[in-house]
């Protein structure tokens, strides 16, 4: 909004997103900005969107486009920039098409592009920064470009956005950021998650589709290091006589780096297929379903941002376990069974209480709707907006 005399005119703003990460199956980036855009369509019809991706393919860019729900949005544009790789991209692919099509302001995750004019405000997502606190976990080449790129890219930033207070935190205490340039926005469920229910065969299909046994608990999510799927593997190892019937599931794939201590500890406890069961990465259609038929959900990450597939097990009603860290604090408040991070024995003993005892299942679920309902993906995209129109003013 800005005055010209004595009256008001809207200026609009040619926003740029970058939405490569959508139809990547890259989990919780996909899944933020996905959401992002698909609940900024319906609330911004003044302002123009560039969408940015590398995805040359037609049929996979119209899905993106009718899943975003923009069919009949004018306003917003998918902008499909080819380019060989990810560093490229932020070193001559996009800061070149910004040069011939400038926007007011451009919106990614991380690593902000270079060589781009200083009138372009930038904005970037920083999900965490596990980086710092557990390097030894992350791969020697991402660490050489993250520990190189992103003071860097927080410096040129205009405004840094964390999912979390915690996220917020923990980036002025390692990069000395002026608090005032970060703000913290949650992330939240989607609404079609939310909604989405399945008939009894419906759900046969999805068990016979993933293999997934009549009884099982389960874990969600990327199979790194800081996932600590170790010891959540001998935590069950400790309690598979106490419950039998029941097996692990281990959901998601087993891709960038995968965590191959996981293997050694089910050699080392004698855990067969049988037991430990790895489905691979669940469509994000089937995820709901997934968790409809679990037993229990357990979380048990050593270090994360935010959380998400925690509210989403809460949306499914799935009694939660998760590991004793800020950020899911923050996300679960007292909805969740809690357990230190590195005591397996605790986690097991949690995993008999929460499948074992009906009363502590029903009072754990209860508390779930009533944490969900601080969340959701409409309040993010309009405090979105609203940092936008405060940037771009």
């Amino acid at each position: 909004m800005s005055l010209n005399g004595n009256v008001n005119r809207i200026t609009t703003m040619q926003i740029g997103i970058d939405i490569r990460n959508i139809g990547k199956e890259r989990t919780g980036d996909e899944v933020v900005f996905f959401n992002l855009v698909k609940n900024l369509a319906p609330i911004d019809t003044e302002n123009k969107y560039q969408l940015f991706t590398d995805i040359r393919d037609l049929e996979t860019l119209a899905k993106i486009k009718s899943d975003l729900g923009l069919e009949n949005k004018n306003n917003f544009e998918i902008v499909s920039l080819e380019t060989k790789n990810k560093f490229s991209w932020n070193f001559w692919t996009l800061p070149k098409y910004l040069r011939a099509n400038p926007v007011d302001l451009y919106l990614t995750q991380y690593i902000t592009p270079f060589f781009v004019s200083k009138k372009i405000k930038i904005l970037t997502i920083v999900h965490d920064v596990s980086f710092c606190e557990y390097p030894q976990m992350i791969e020697f080449s991402d660490l050489f470009f993250l520990r190189m790129l992103i003071p860097l890219s927080l410096k040129r930033a205009d405004k840094i956005i964390a999912v979390s207070q915690f996220t917020r935190d923990e980036i002025i205490k390692h990069y000395k950021v002026a608090p005032g340039k970060i703000k913290y926005i949650y992330n939240a469920v989607a609404n079609n998650f939310l909604s989405k229910t399945f008939s009894q065969s419906e759900l046969d299909k999805i068990r016979e589709k993933y293999k997934l046994p009549k009884r099982f608990i389960l874990y969600l999510g990327t199979l790194q290091p800081r996932k600590n799927i170790p010891v959540l593997i001998e935590a069950y190892s400790k309690i598979k006589q106490q419950l039998p019937g029941v097996k692990l599931v281990l959901a998601g794939g087993k891709g960038h780096n995968y965590d191959h201590a996981i293997d050694i500890k089910i050699q080392s406890y004698t855990l067969t297929e049988d037991d430990v069961m790895f489905p691979g990465f669940i469509a994000e259609e089937d995820k709901k379903a997934v968790m409809l038929l679990a037993e229990c959900f357990c979380f048990p990450s050593l270090y994360e941002g935010f959380g998400i597939p925690i509210l989403e097990a809460f949306s499914a009603n799935l009694p939660t376990i998760a590991s004793h860290i800020p950020p899911h604090k923050e996300v679960a408040g007292d909805a969740a069974l809690f357990f230190a991070p590195r005591n397996s024995d605790e986690l097991s003993e949690n995993i008999v209480k929460i499948i074992s005892n009906k009363e502590l299942r029903k009072a754990l679920q209860g508390k779930e709707k009533d944490r969900l309902k601080l969340f959701s993906w409409e309040k993010t995209a309009k405090k979105m907006l609203s940092i936008f129109t405060r940037l771009g003013g």
